[in-house]
């Protein structure tokens, strides 16, 4: 049974959570622009001046919906694999989490707009820069774990470099993502072309 706290505890929890929900549904109807306190208090069933309390501006709301579709892409993820990811075999791994890039779904492109839009922001804040390049490194990390673990076992080519390789993959990916988001590449295109690419790296 799940441990109730008090004051701002699990209910503050809960209610910034269905608010970067809201977020998110808005998004996956009418794109980014369509954010606003009142178009959020609208979906969520709430004041604005609710949503204003936990949220006092549009780019924290982005930056919740940024951080909540993160939190549903990896419990999609662990769903997807069927077992603690720890356990599962690094190829598998790797082939779902970046297939899970390339929107092909509502909730999926509701969460890569938000997450092109952070990344836009980056360009011009430099405190949003400095989180993207965190997040990045830990992800780059991950990604070439799950190639040097499978190199080390003998199932990737000797001269793959996991850390190279990783950041060609996540480039790829992510690219591959954004247009699909502006309707230059279809989902399954850019998905066979991520799925080429992993392929091509082990003999």
């Amino acid at each position: 049974m799940e441990r109730r706290t008090r004051g701002p505890g699990a209910g503050h929890e809960v209610r910034r959570r269905e608010i970067a929900d809201a977020v998110l549904a808005v998004v996956a109807e009418r794109g980014l622009p369509a954010v606003s306190l009142t178009e959020v208090a609208a979906q969520a069933g709430v004041s604005a001046g609710r949503v204003q309390h936990y949220f006092p501006t549009k780019q924290k709301l982005v930056e919740a919906a940024f951080e909540r579709g993160n939190e549903l892409s990896a419990a999609r993820i662990r769903s997807l694999v069927g077992e603690d990811l720890e356990g599962a075999a690094p190829r598998t791994v790797l082939v779902v989490v970046l297939t899970e890039l390339i929107a092909y779904d509502p909730e999926t492109r509701a969460h890569m707009r938000v997450r092109q839009s952070f990344t836009a922001l980056a360009l011009t804040d430099e405190s949003i820069a400095r989180r993207m390049r965190a997040d990045y490194a830990r992800f780059h990390d991950q990604i070439a774990d799950l190639l040097r673990r499978d190199r080390e076992a003998g199932l990737l080519s000797a001269v793959v470099d996991p850390r190279e390789a990783a950041v060609d993959l996540v480039a790829l990916a992510e690219g591959l993502a954004y247009y699909v988001l502006i309707g230059v590449t279809a989902p399954e295109a850019a998905r066979d072309r991520v799925l080429n690419a992993i392929a091509a790296l082990y003999p």
